[in-house]
């Protein structure tokens, strides 16, 4: 794969993990989940929104894609597993 290609799959990766990220940290705030979660998930929705207004064909924002990236995907997971041990079973 080329890297034009790599960066328009960056791009849309980075897209659609911010709509996943910002409706967790929604749902985190409405359900009073711990502040330090909710900073959290606040962080890795700013910068994912400030890296998607950016080129990722070099520079600062490349760089920090993947390891920004990872640390979305790792706070969605905690939200997850608070959420889950927070609702009843039926």
């Amino acid at each position: 794969m080329s890297e034009p290609e790599d960066d328009i799959n960056k791009s849309t990766e980075i897209r659609h993990l911010l709509r996943t990220v910002k409706t967790a940290l929604e749902l985190a705030i409405v359900a009073r989940a711990p502040a330090d979660l909710i900073n959290r998930l606040g962080r890795a929705s700013g910068l994912l929104d400030a890296v998607s207004q950016l080129p990722l064909d070099g520079g600062p924002a490349h760089a920090m894609t993947t390891g920004l990236i990872n640390d979305a995907r790792a706070a969605v997971d905690t939200w997850k597993r608070w959420e889950k041990g927070r609702t009843p079973a039926a």
